[in-house]
């Protein structure tokens, strides 16, 4: 399996012509996909970000709280400001430090 594996990878540069299309491919690759792929990928976090953040704003005005940082607290590190994080380390406490 290992032979046919590397035979099926080696193959496309056994000939002049093939080698050839192996080069075109790698150009393409470095100036056409891998230049496209750190615009989309932060494009699908910031899009993942923002649907987060109008959930939370939804959640937090059909409560009619006041409060804000009872649903997100921005002075807490990293994502642990977020409502639902909060509610998990709360159950987390209360279960490791039972009174």
């Amino acid at each position: 399996m290992v032979s046919l594996a590397h035979k099926f990878v080696t193959a496309p540069q056994a000939s002049a012509q093939g080698f050839c299309n192996v080069v075109k491919l790698g150009t393409f690759c470095r100036t056409v996909v891998w230049p496209c792929l750190p615009p989309l990928l932060m494009y699908q976090y910031i899009r993942g970000t923002d649907v987060d953040m109008y959930a939370t704003e939804v959640l937090y005005y059909k409560s009619g709280s006041k409060d804000h940082k009872a649903f997100y607290d921005s002075g807490r590190a990293g994502i642990s400001g977020h409502w639902r994080v909060q509610q998990d380390m709360e159950a987390i406490r209360a279960a490791a430090n039972p009174e």
